[in-house]
């Protein structure tokens, strides 16, 4: 494993705003690296305890006041970055966090980058690359259950299951190398059916892991649910409505949206993403009709469509236009139900987001799609200890890997290939898995996972 002092600027001690900038109660600067605490007496701090909080009037290394702080001080390696971690504790703003910044860099460190101390705790074995990339999706949650999945893959559940998927396909490997090294073994070759049944079994192990991709995207952004139907039919209203504020502009000229507006709704048992799309007419504006082409994509990819409408014949126009377009559940709503048109709505369900009325059943109605939908149906969406891969890098190494199997099913069963080579197959299926985890380390792999992270994390 790589270590940290082995990379250009391991040897520097880093520094960076932990917590969000601006006004607020504290702000917590963090300090990594072999002069921590070195940095941490510069300032005026005495000697420290690990782990216990001194309060200490800090001080610019010039000697001039800086603020009145709790600073505390995590000993390698029992830290988050697995080096001694000073962590100082500051009053609040823009001012005060900015100069006591100033004053670290003053006493020696060095401006940290994004990700940089997560990519500190990877390299000296604190966490695997799966449990760093959970830091971040854990920070970026928007939605409840994402929040209880990430917390799940900080605690190693994918790391584990990677692992285990990473010494079947040693394991296989093993069989191979006892077949090729002991032929006149007592019992015997291994049985070529053995071999290839396993390395099956693996492969569909590794396609039902990748295929948990689309599971995770809902429980990221939420079951995405499309409101659509003509100008005026009161979808802005309705999405406004449903989310509880206002988001979108409601007006009473026909055509206001021009593009897609959309918000999470944080609701058990899975989040809804509402999407208040441009409304569905013939038109000659070229910005409107762009409009409605972005309304066109997000149909097609609705898991629930609220097919909308202020009159049954509104309400019918949308259904046909979006018969077409969508794959999703279509609920036909009749909107401005306060207005008491006199005229039946069929099976239309009549809401109201002036009076609120029929919104709680909607609610229900659109929960209740969502649980049918052969996309966010499954068992797991509401399993927190379920496993799921939650990133297109995670995707693409499983993809890597199954096609490596798959490739190494076809030669065996056909014998095209003599064991030593297609048992390459098998190891660049094992690369693979340690690629994704962090065992087999590389500058590009850590560059694309840390390139997003905020800094001070």
């Amino acid at each position: 494993m790589v270590t940290a002092r082995q990379l250009p600027g391991g040897d520097d001690t880093i520094v960076a705003l932990a917590t969000a900038a601006g006004r607020g109660a504290i702000a917590v600067i963090r300090l990594s690296g072999a002069r921590a605490i070195n940095i941490a007496r510069a300032l005026g701090a005495p000697d420290l305890l690990p782990r216990r909080a001194t309060r200490v009037a800090l001080a610019h290394p010039n000697g001039e006041p800086l603020d009145d702080t709790l600073i505390t001080w995590f000993a390698a390696p029992r830290s988050y970055t697995g080096e001694d971690v000073v962590e100082i504790s500051t009053h609040g703003g823009h001012v005060v966090p900015a100069l006591v910044l100033a004053a670290c860099v003053a006493a020696g460190a060095r401006p940290a980058t994004p990700g940089e101390f997560t990519r500190r705790a990877v390299l000296n074995g604190r966490m695997d690359l799966i449990q760093a990339e959970a830091v971040a999706d854990l920070i970026d949650a928007r939605t409840t259950v994402m929040q209880r999945h990430a917390l799940a893959q900080l605690d190693g559940g994918l790391s584990r299951r990677l692992l285990a998927l990473r010494e079947d396909v040693i394991h296989l490997e093993a069989l191979i190398a006892y077949d090729i090294d002991f032929p006149e073994e007592d019992d015997g070759p291994i049985a070529p059916a053995r071999i290839r049944n396993a390395a099956a079994s693996l492969r569909d192990a590794l396609g039902a892991l990748m295929n948990t991709a689309p599971q995770a995207a809902v429980l990221r952004d939420g079951v995405l649910v499309v409101i659509a139907g003509p100008p005026n039919a009161g979808k802005s209203s309705l999405f406004n409505a449903l989310l509880g504020e206002s988001r979108a502009l409601v007006t009473p000229i026909a055509g206001t949206t021009r593009d897609a507006i959309e918000a999470v709704l944080d609701r058990a048992p899975l989040p809804l993403r509402f999407v208040d799309t441009a409304g569905l007419r013939d038109t000659d504006d070229e910005i409107e009709r762009l409009g409605i082409e972005v309304s066109t994509r997000y149909l097609a990819q609705a898991q629930v469509v609220l097919a909308c409408g202020s009159r049954t014949d509104e309400i019918a126009a949308t259904c046909d236009a979006i018969a077409q377009r969508t794959a999703g559940t279509v609920i036909a709503v009749r909107t401005k139900a306060d207005l008491d048109v006199p005229e039946a709505d069929g099976n239309a369900m009549r809401v109201s987001a002036e009076s609120g009325e029929g919104l709680r059943a909607l609610l229900e109605a659109i929960d209740h799609a969502a649980a049918t939908n052969a996309a966010t149906s499954a068992a797991s969406l509401h399993n927190a200890d379920a496993v799921m891969i939650t990133r297109e890098r995670h995707r693409a190494g499983l993809a890597a890997a199954h096609d490596e199997l798959t490739e190494f099913v076809l030669v065996w069963e056909r014998a095209a290939l003599p064991a030593p080579v297609a048992a390459i197959h098998l190891y660049a299926a094992r690369e693979s898995l340690s690629d994704l985890i962090g065992i087999v380390d590389t500058e590009e792999v850590l560059d694309r996972v840390f390139r997003e992270f905020c800094i001070g994390k």
